[in-house]
């Protein structure tokens, strides 16, 4: 709960540690590095919006201009290209990649900001080291669209968002790694908070999970970069 890396969508790392009083974030400091990409000379290749970190500190992130999943050695390697699922290429531009996250055995899931429709659910993809496969979906509900991913103690948390026309509600649901056993953990009211995109969950105690989360403002003067937290008692 000291620092965090993010990605902005375009394409640089953000790092920074974070100033709690007790266990409140207080202050913020980042930095920024931009992204050595394959091609940086394509606005469209700069999209990144998930990030995975593995055990060994490796760096995955995914990209919705471009719809690929990426690997880096850490922030000053150069993008490398991963494979991709046949699926990718027909994904909705500016609506693809949204989410991704990593499993204890090193496993990539990866999600959709959109599923097509909204009586389709939202197919999840994961890497097992060599291709890609769609092993489950998890049911699209209401208007929200997923917009970040996590994976801890072998539950696949996913932040979702919906934009009403005046402000941004916000909701996390968790899942079994097959997509089963889903149970809604937060569900936010219009305006309470800006458009949360990025989600980390952790654990500060036995007892108490802590769910940080990290808004986008689309570089908009009216929105905020704002970090968020919640602790579940579970």
């Amino acid at each position: 709960g000291q620092s965090f890396l993010a990605t902005t969508d375009r394409g640089y790392w953000a790092s920074g540690r974070l100033q709690r009083d007790g266990t409140e974030i207080v202050d913020v400091s980042a930095n920024l590095r931009k992204m050595v990409l394959a091609d940086g000379s394509n606005q469209f290749s700069t999209d990144a919006e998930g990030l995975a970190i593995s055990d060994n500190g490796q760096l995955f992130v995914s990209f919705e201009g471009q719809h690929r999943v990426s690997s880096f050695g850490d922030q000053t390697q150069t993008e490398q290209a991963m494979p991709v699922h046949r699926d990718f290429e027909g994904l909705q531009n500016n609506s693809s990649l949204e989410a991704l996250a990593i499993d204890d055995l090193g496993r990539l899931y990866t999600i959709p900001e959109r599923s097509g429709l909204r009586t389709r659910p939202f197919p999840v993809y994961r890497f097992d080291g060599t291709m890609w496969s769609q092993p489950f979906s998890i049911p699209r509900r209401k208007g929200h669209l997923i917009v970040g991913a996590d994976i801890f103690e072998d539950r696949l948390y996913v932040l979702e968002r919906d934009f009403t026309g005046i402000g941004f509600r916000s909701r996390v649901r968790a899942f079994d790694l097959n997509g089963e056993n889903e149970v809604t953990l937060i569900d936010s009211q219009i305006l309470t908070h800006d458009n949360l995109e990025g989600i980390s969950v952790w654990r500060d105690s036995p007892e108490t999970l802590r769910i940080t989360m990290l808004s986008d403002n689309n570089f908009r003067s009216l929105q905020r970069t704002e970090f968020v937290e919640y602790r579940i008692n579970d």
